[in-house]
């Protein structure tokens, strides 16, 4: 197998695709840009110690980012670009050999599968009358990975002893947070090419045991749900996933965040469920955006259109429109249209902000042209429409940005 991974054309598929990501430099400093010159260069020694097993990974950057709207952080692991080229090489021959036997109701990480057909997969279920859901929240689930029991699972189907040794090589990799190097003994760095692939495979045991007592579940990622008919049946199967996680994949289990819900409590993946109040239709659900996903909307819209926030009016254009076109692609399938004719803030906030950055730039810069054709009293046209809050009217568009009288 390490033959497969170390050919040239899978390194140069691996080799762009990580420069295709973006992703920052690691320890190392090394930009992705590098890369093309290292494989040209050093690419017969890294291959030769890669094979006879001498190659050592470089520690792996810490870098805590804000975890939702609660406060906490998240820690996210960067290799160094050599490590990220290498995994992606790695991934691409390991992928082949177990995607064929994932679970259909796993939908994380996985080609040819999203997040929307995992909302819509809940929502059959809720639909067709499984509306006891048992919601279980895996405590920092990538920081409790057993690295033991994952390269057992690994070693059903990859025999190569080079290849599970520069994995485990990887996993056992130091992390470095806040200027101090620190062991790992469990856990997958969060943020490497590899860490989707492993966490599937940890958890394609959880779909087994789950599949195996013929449940209706959905999975994504360490996001999963189970669906029943009756709260008795949901304690009953809660109590036994528990234990299931606990003594075989030595997982532990957010109690606070984890219990049994009904559709109009329950939320997947930034969507939730009201009923649908149609004439002749009992105990169906509509999707429609959680709260949570409101309020990191108008979190991401108050930081771009604040006037204390260092951007030219032109790039606040370019980043609202990001934010909006990203955002009702994300949440298309839900109702959203009653939401944001109610919210005025959406529509007044953005906008003025917007028109009064243009009068001050107006004011401190001389002769600058104008985006709009030089006309006086432009603003930001935020209307909404029948799909979601769009930055567009039915009135003339100039150019590239979202302008009416």
């Amino acid at each position: 197998m390490i033959e497969q991974i170390l050919t040239r054309k899978n390194l140069l598929q691996a080799m762009r695709q990580v420069q295709k990501n973006h992703g920052s430099a690691g320890v190392d400093h090394m930009p992705v840009t590098k890369l093309s010159e290292l494989l040209s260069i050093d690419k017969e020694t890294l291959t030769a110690e890669v094979r006879s097993g001498k190659y050592l990974p470089q520690p792996i950057l810490g870098v805590e980012i804000p975890k939702g709207d609660k406060g906490g952080t998240r820690l996210l692991g960067v290799p160094v670009v050599t490590d990220r080229m290498l995994q992606q090489a790695v991934l691409q021959v390991m992928m082949a050999r177990f995607e064929f036997e994932f679970s259909e109701s796993s939908f994380g990480f996985r080609p040819n599968k999203s997040l929307h057909q995992a909302v819509l997969k809940a929502q059959g279920y809720i639909n067709e009358g499984y509306q006891y859901i048992v919601d279980i929240d895996l405590k920092t689930f990538f920081d409790e990975v057993d690295h033991s029991y994952l390269l057992q699972l690994l070693y059903r189907k990859i025999k190569c002893p080079a290849t599970l040794r520069l994995i485990r090589k990887w996993l056992r990799s130091p992390i470095l947070i806040r200027g101090k190097l620190v062991k790992r003994r469990k856990g997958i760095a969060q943020g490497s090419p590899l860490s989707p692939l492993l966490s599937n495979v940890m958890l394609h045991e959880l779909d087994r045991e789950l599949e195996r007592q013929g449940l209706r579940f959905v999975r994504y990622a360490d996001d999963f749900s189970i669906y029943t008919k009756t709260k008795a049946d949901a304690r009953k199967i809660g109590n036994a996933i528990f234990k299931y996680l606990k003594d075989k994949l030595k997982l532990p289990i957010n109690r606070e965040k984890s219990g049994i819900r009904r559709p109009v409590n329950f939320t997947i993946l930034g969507f939730g469920f009201v009923p649908t109040y149609v004439k002749g239709e009992r105990g169906k659900y509509q999707l429609v955006v959680s709260d949570k996903s409101w309020r990191k909307l108008r979190q991401k819209l108050k930081i771009i259109t604040k006037k204390t926030t260092p951007m030219s009016f032109d790039e606040r254009i370019r980043k609202l429109n990001e934010v909006q076109r990203g955002w009702v692609n994300n949440f298309r399938m839900a109702s959203i249209q009653k939401k944001t004719q109610r919210t005025g803030w959406m529509v007044t906030k953005p906008s003025s902000i917007l028109y009064m950055a243009s009068l001050e730039e107006t004011r401190t810069e001389k002769e600058k042209p104008d985006p709009v054709g030089n006309r006086t009293g432009a603003s930001l046209c935020v209307e909404p429409v029948s799909n979601g809050w769009l930055g567009h009217c039915s009135k003339s568009n100039p150019g590239n940005y979202y302008y009416c009288r």
